[in-house]
């Protein structure tokens, strides 16, 4: 996923972005209250998308504690090597089994973590194409009201043209 660095939108700009006023234009108080509304629903989103971050370090930080368990536990059998060949074999067998072990619950988080990723994606798709389908509209609708615009301005200029008809007649 390719994010632009240089555009930030947050819940704020969304709340405060003032749309110019035209003739006949978009009633305010259905924009104001569109932009409450996906200003909220956007402020939701980036709430969630930092939960599950934070989530996501979390998972990452066990992962390396896993590591760093399976490093020690490696020395740890290294030295029963050296004290004990009867040792040995037990330590190993014991090691062996909680690896398996490590690597089983770093491998369940990791796809835990994997498919909380692969979720906030999708959401983040349908997002993306909620809004896609929502300028479409809002363009569309602007498209409308411009052409009824360029119509009247039409008709006036058509209007201005036309050479006026006395409206008084010569009384007789």
């Amino acid at each position: 996923m390719t994010t632009d660095d240089s555009f930030q939108l947050t819940p704020h700009d969304i709340r405060g972005h003032e749309f110019p006023r035209t003739f006949r234009g978009c009633d305010p108080a259905l924009v104001e209250s569109f932009q409450l509304r996906v200003s909220e629903e956007f402020d939701r989103v980036l709430r969630e998308r930092a939960q599950l971050e934070e989530r996501l370090r979390g998972f990452q930080e066990q992962l390396r504690a896993f590591r760093e368990r399976e490093r020690a536990m490696n020395e740890a059998l290294l030295a029963a090597q050296q004290l004990r060949i009867d040792a040995e074999q037990h330590a190993r067998k014991e090691a062996e089994m909680i690896l398996r072990e490590a690597r089983a619950e770093a491998l369940r988080q990791l796809n835990e973590s994997q498919g909380e990723e692969r979720l906030l994606r999708e959401r983040t798709e349908v997002g993306k194409r909620q809004f896609a389908a929502f300028l479409a509209n809002f363009r569309a609708l602007l498209e409308r009201q411009l052409g009824e615009v360029d119509g009247l301005q039409a008709y006036a200029q058509t209007a201005a043209a036309a050479p006026a008809e006395p409206v008084l007649k010569k009384q007789a």
